[in-house]
């Protein structure tokens, strides 16, 4: 899994600081999660290719977190794309790009697809032969949720001596690897497992957008590879969570322990803050592997 960050910012867009977006690389698909204010920009900034952008994951309707897509969209008409678009986001994300588009009397060349959703527990939102993004519900002013992203289990390591002294035929080597026993023509089984190794262990990536703190994600996310959760707010204005239900980068790292996740990915800062580093100093002492999000920052995991 590869995670740029596009934007990391809360609020209004500056000139060096981008709202939210970023851009996930994983099994073959790119996924552009968020698409605040400047999102092409970016992309463009950093050599992402507009015609891999398949599925667009919006976690809510403010403007930080949606503004840049009717432009994206506009841009790939005046690109000529054809391939379908899949849009993911809360109720009203179709009303919203469709007006728009239709008032600018925008041609269409390709067909958008709207996944809108409403429920308030977690839903599977996409699924193939490599991975699953499933919603998850937050907790903000409007309906919000973010995503998880799981890879599924890949092929098994075959063990090629063992495979040998048991006299399997390689016409079995390929189910094999993707699992399967080893059948003899006199019915005996051959467990998978002595004739495999496990493969690469599924990597998992949680998108924690605009969220007050929220205990009850913890089983859906406990262990995932990474998880980014905003961190609007510091200790000292720990008040301000409750009113504009955010979180806090010590909340964050809460939530990240708790979970026992790999890593942690602080963002969403607002702009009253004059150092990235007093994130990471509030969120370290709870979870020591917290990380902040810089517009442009590539996490490989």
């Amino acid at each position: 899994m590869k995670l740029t960050i596009l934007g990391c910012h809360s609020a209004t867009p500056r000139d060096n600081a981008r709202p939210t977006a970023q851009v996930l690389e994983v099994k073959g698909h790119l996924f552009l999660i968020d698409c605040g204010e400047g999102t092409q920009m970016a992309l463009r900034k950093h050599g992402v290719k507009f015609a891999r952008i398949k599925h667009i994951f919006i976690s809510h309707l403010h403007g930080d977190h949606v503004y840049g897509l009717v432009g994206l969209i506009s841009t790939f008409c005046l690109l000529g794309r054809e391939q379908p678009l899949h849009v993911y986001g809360p109720k009203g994300i179709k009303e919203m790009i469709e007006l728009q588009m239709r008032l600018g009397s925008s041609y269409m060349p390709f067909e958008l697809r709207f996944r809108e959703s409403v429920e308030p527990t977690a839903t599977l939102l996409l699924e193939d032969d490599s991975l699953t993004v499933t919603s998850i519900p937050l907790n903000h002013r409007v309906y919000t949720h973010g995503f998880l992203v799981r890879e599924k289990p890949g092929e098994r390591h075959l063990d090629v001596v063992a495979c040998e002294e048991l006299d399997v035929e390689k016409a079995y080597y390929r189910k094999i690897k993707q699992g399967a026993d080893y059948v003899r023509e006199n019915g005996e089984v051959i467990n998978n497992e002595k004739l495999t190794t496990p493969g690469k262990p599924p990597k998992s990536y949680a998108f924690c957008s605009d969220t007050m703190y929220k205990e009850d994600i913890i089983p859906q996310i406990t262990g995932v590879t990474a998880l980014y959760h905003e961190s609007t707010f510091l200790k000292p204005h720990e008040d301000l969570c409750k009113k504009t239900k955010h979180s806090t980068a010590a909340q964050a790292a809460t939530i990240a322990k708790k979970a026992d996740v790999g890593m942690l990915i602080l963002g969403h800062y607002s702009s009253r803050y004059k150092s990235y580093d007093m994130f990471t100093d509030e969120a370290r002492p709870i979870f020591e592997n917290s990380h902040c999000a810089l517009d442009g920052k590539v996490f490989e995991f």
